[in-house]
């Protein structure tokens, strides 16, 4: 679980980044999650877009790829959720 401190944190880091998934008509799939978990692996920190098309609304879609990849939901602005999951293999953020 993140502070309130770690998430202003992470939000600071994550401003510079571009968005790597978009999540559209198909909603969020077994596939899916298994590559925003790679990725999640590899950065630690990712924004996810959710396009217009998609039926499901932004919340339900942060909760099910927040559960699918076991990471934490930093925050959702507009049709933009940021996720954070510590890695394993490659650690670059130290949290205060």
């Amino acid at each position: 679980m993140l502070t309130g401190k770690q998430k202003r944190f992470l939000r600071s880091k994550a401003h510079h980044l571009n968005p790597i998934f978009q999540v559209g008509k198909g909603g969020v799939n077994e596939n899916m999650i298994k590559q925003v978990g790679e990725a999640l692996e590899a950065r630690e920190l990712l924004k996810v877009t959710v396009l217009q098309n998609c039926e499901e609304d932004r919340d339900t879609v942060a909760e099910q790829l927040e559960k699918g990849t076991k990471s934490e939901l930093v925050q959702i602005i507009g049709n933009i959720i940021v996720l954070y999951k510590e890695s394993k293999e490659n650690k670059q953020i130290d949290l205060p």
